[in-house]
């Protein structure tokens, strides 16, 4: 779903067949002007959403740009002004707030992350674990509060998890029947194999034919002692149970990659309005 798909569908969702509120009260040609109000400190993200959505409704729409994606702002800035259809402004509005107060959320706690360990080379990564049909957007918030993304979907990355290699039968038949099909097939798509124990990680040293292996559940120490064994033959990823409180000791093991589920799905969305500025 792109962009322009995301929006009509969102907006059907919300208006129906008619916003009856606005339809009642408001005559259709009345113009209008609002801003959007920052509520707490945060990484604004979604203003380039926002303006999409307005413009959706009314191409004409007058959009003024006061803050940008990315930027720290503060409790009473203004980050945005929209002229255009009162009608334009009140249906855009609930939808435009949503998506910006969600991804405003995301690229806050991302930056907190990757201010934690600004120190170290290792990267934040997001996961898939997204609001359906929302992912591509939340990614984004990731982008902007300077998180990196890991795959956007099961397309894009071959992945082999706990559940894949118990189904085939142990990492090594998983690796070597990916790499049959990825021949076979002609697709050029990164291997990452998921281990659960330094057994695990001799294994799949012992096999080869991957780009990147994960370290799931592994404490800082084991991390350490796995990438002695790993060297520089592949990237590493550590994942699982990484929060603020210890995400500084998985950066100081040298790990190429940290990949946190939570900048996404334990991120609060940030407090935002839109107001009508009376002409």
């Amino acid at each position: 779903m792109n962009t322009q798909e995301f929006i009509e569908a969102a907006l059907l969702e919300d208006v129906g067949d008619g916003d009856y509120s606005t339809l009642a009260s408001i005559p259709a040609d009345a113009r209008g002007k609002a801003v959007l109000k920052i509520k707490e400190n945060g990484i604004i993200a979604g203003i380039g959403l926002a303006e999409e959505i307005f413009c959706f409704l009314e191409p004409g729409a007058a959009f003024t740009l006061l803050k940008n994606d990315g930027d720290q702002v503060s409790n009473g800035e203004i980050a945005f002004e929209v002229s255009a259809s009162v009608h334009t402004i009140l249906k855009a509005e609930r939808l435009a707030l949503n998506c910006m107060q969600r991804m405003s959320g995301i690229a806050t706690l991302t930056r907190q992350y990757v201010d934690a360990i600004k120190g170290y080379p290792a990267k934040i990564l997001d996961t898939r674990k997204t609001t359906p049909l929302f992912r591509m957007h939340e990614k984004e918030a990731v982008r902007i509060g300077g998180g990196v993304n890991h795959r956007m979907g099961l397309y894009d990355m071959v992945m082999l998890k706990d559940n894949h290699i118990d189904f085939c039968g142990g990492i090594e038949n998983a690796i070597e029947q990916t790499n049959i099909y990825l021949r076979r097939n002609t697709l050029n798509l990164k291997i990452e194999v998921e281990t659960r124990s330094m057994e695990d990680v001799r294994r799949v040293l012992a096999v080869g034919n991957v780009d990147r292996i994960m370290l799931d559940n592994f404490t800082p120490d084991q991390v350490e002692e796995a990438i002695g064994l790993i060297g520089n033959r592949y990237e590493t990823e550590a994942s699982g149970g990484i929060n603020l409180d210890n995400v500084i000791a998985y950066a100081r093991t040298g790990v190429d990659f940290i990949s946190v589920g939570a900048i996404i799905h334990h991120a609060v969305s940030m407090d935002l309005s839109l107001k009508a500025e009376i002409l």
